[in-house]
């Protein structure tokens, strides 16, 4: 029987079956880990060693001069931008809410905003100016328009995930909200996701690049609000590479904090093992300032932004490379001798291998599609007014076995020491976001594992890692570089994003 007769889901589900009855454990009476803490571990107790080289730049300097600049497609400040400005009083934040109303309204054809009180965040704004005007600013974010996820709670909008089978009205903010409320951001209106976030391309949005083209997912609203100016912010998720899919597919940046680092209470919740909640924004700089205050933590210090990389070492990720199309190999590769001038060390790794890779994808449908069953099993989720794609993985879902669940949950902690070793020979590793272009919208279905093959293995070992914006293929359409680093050390990942973002805008 050929694949055409199965549903994408389908053969997704029983190829990722096939491959984790084909693993072998190095400890077959080993507990599974189904908390991201017990990947403490000393990951030398591996034997695998790390293979690497220096990664010669001089091939990647030569063929630079062709790559595409990504069109700039909003003229709103960015958040850093707008922090000075309304300090300033160069701006207003009502001025801030209009013009993020008005690009809302030119691009309704994109299907980012999917709930919005227009009275009230008009209201609030005049609040938050006459509370400025007083000196009573209450935090770094006063009067700041930002956007949030649809899977996330926020007081008086209601929560519907995308779904018709759906719904909440929330009298409480999710956590990360609340914070984001107490550092004085202006909460301006609820962002369209893939459904439950169960995916990488938001079907009902369009990329603002090229409408017929996909956005990315599953915090497609997210990053389309952010690249057109929809408020100067967004609070999205990531589970297998929500937030740095479209990010990458739209231009802008995606930040996926390390597993823990913001809590994840009042979400709709995809995978309790892997979810993750982040900001999406226009600049790492922006990323790093979202990040202190979703995190409650100073994490980023603008104060002391290093403009060099001297002797940081930055492992190229042969694997990615090997396999992602040509345009996008040569507008990451075009950094590298950027990175190289700011004094970093580059190596090529090839831990995590292809293989691995793979074993990742598998193990993070099996695992977060299980925890996504459990969840709407238990919430009576009507699966018949799920869009098919979805409707499909959480039927397939059902299906898998308990042991198959914990057995991913055992390889998930051996792929975990394999893999974190790499960050005793390098500081940071680098590779291209998604490794295919940009696809048409009506193609959207066949792109369940092929988006998100560079993201997966890094929730699922709750690395703190981020995509940027590093130029543009031939149609126009953004490339993203994703950075990566060890958990727990996303400071390091701020000062070579921001230090590789301000070297490429020379």
């Amino acid at each position: 029987m050929s694949n055409e007769q199965f549903s994408v889901a389908e053969v997704a589900f029983a190829t990722a079956v096939d491959s984790l009855h084909a693993l072998k454990l190095v400890d077959p009476k080993g507990h599974p880990p189904l908390e991201l803490t017990n990947f403490n571990l000393d990951v030398r107790q591996y034997d695998d060693k790390v293979i690497f080289g220096v990664h010669s730049v001089e091939l990647a300097a030569k063929n630079s001069n062709s790559l595409q600049d990504i069109k700039d497609l909003t003229v709103s400040p960015t958040l850093t931008e707008a922090i000075h400005l309304l300090k300033s009083g160069a701006i207003s934040s009502l001025e801030l809410v209009e013009d993020a109303i008005a690009i809302m309204d030119k691009t309704r054809n994109l299907g980012t905003v999917v709930a919005i009180d227009e009275d009230a965040v008009r209201s609030q704004a005049r609040k938050f100016d006459q509370e400025r005007a007083k000196g009573l600013a209450t935090g770094i974010f006063h009067g700041l328009p930002i956007t949030v996820k649809d899977v996330i709670d926020v007081a008086g909008l209601p929560t519907r995930a995308g779904s018709k089978a759906y719904y909440d009205l929330p009298s409480n903010d999710a956590a990360s909200v609340k914070r984001l409320r107490d550092a004085g951001a202006l909460i301006f209106a609820k962002v369209a996701t893939h459904e439950f976030a169960l995916g990488v391309t938001t079907p009902q949005c369009r990329n603002p690049f090229d409408s017929n083209r996909i956005s990315g997912g599953s915090s497609g609203g997210s990053a389309i609000a952010v690249a057109t100016g929809v408020g100067v912010a967004s609070l999205g998720t990531d589970t297998r590479a929500s937030l740095r899919v479209p990010s990458a597919l739209c231009g802008v940046v995606g930040f996926k904090p390390t597993f823990g680092r913001v809590p994840t209470d009042g979400i709709v919740p995809l995978s309790w093992t892997i979810d993750h909640i982040g900001p999406i924004t226009r600049s790492v700089q922006d990323a790093g300032l979202m990040l202190n205050v979703l995190a409650d933590t100073e994490l980023f210090n603008p104060s002391a932004i290093s403009v060099e990389l001297v002797g940081t070492r930055i492992g190229v990720l042969q694997a990615t490379i090997r396999s992602a199309d040509a345009e996008i190999v040569q507008a990451v590769e075009s950094s590298f001798p950027i990175l190289a001038e700011l004094g970093a060390i580059l190596l090529d790794v090839d831990n995590p291998s292809a293989q691995d890779l793979e074993i990742a994808n598998s193990l993070g449908l099996l695992i977060s599609r299980s925890e996504a069953a459990t969840v709407h099993r238990a919430m009576n989720t009507e699966l018949d007014l799920c869009i098919p794609e979805v409707r499909d993985q959480l039927r397939e879902a059902l299906k898998l076995k308990a042991t198959d669940y914990l057995d991913a949950q055992r390889f998930r902690a051996v792929l975990a020491a394999r893999t974190l070793s790499i960050f005793e020979t390098c500081d940071v590793l680098v590779m291209p976001t998604v490794p295919i272009q940009t696809p048409l919208w009506q193609d959207y279905e066949k792109h369940l594992l092929h988006l998100s093959r560079n993201a997966i293995i890094w929730s699922l070992l709750g690395c703190p890692a981020v995509s940027m914006p590093v130029g543009a293929t031939k149609l126009g359409m953004p490339i993203g570089l994703q950075l990566v680093a060890a958990p727990g050390n996303e400071a390091q990942l701020l000062k070579v994003g921001i230090a590789l973002e301000r070297a490429m805008k020379k």
